[in-house]
């Protein structure tokens, strides 16, 4: 990205994470279950709030999860609220039941 932000998969830690420069500004952590990515909680820091990285976060953890041919579970509100208002992922997605 050219304003210096990149979403990049951090599975030692189970987490996508977003970097704005060489700070990390938030964190979208997930269970491998099978087949399933279940994204479980999604969070900015509160110094990068206001700026739309967890648009950015979400998208570049989706597709992600999308090129590895795997299937999203979006147990975390913010994902599922991301999911709900950018078409395109329906495919690729098992909502959870409950």
């Amino acid at each position: 990205m050219t304003d210096g932000t990149r979403v990049v998969d951090n599975p030692d830690e189970s987490r996508y994470e977003i970097w704005a420069g060489d700070e990390l500004a938030g964190s979208a952590y997930y269970d491998q279950r099978g087949e399933l990515t279940v994204f479980t909680h999604t969070e900015i820091d509160d110094a990068f709030a206001g700026r739309g990285l967890g648009k950015v976060l979400a998208a570049g953890a989706l597709d992600d999860v999308v090129a590895r041919g795997r299937t999203i579970v979006p147990v975390c509100p913010f994902i599922a609220g991301y999911l709900r208002k950018n078409p395109g992922y329906e495919d690729h997605v098992r909502w959870p039941k409950g």
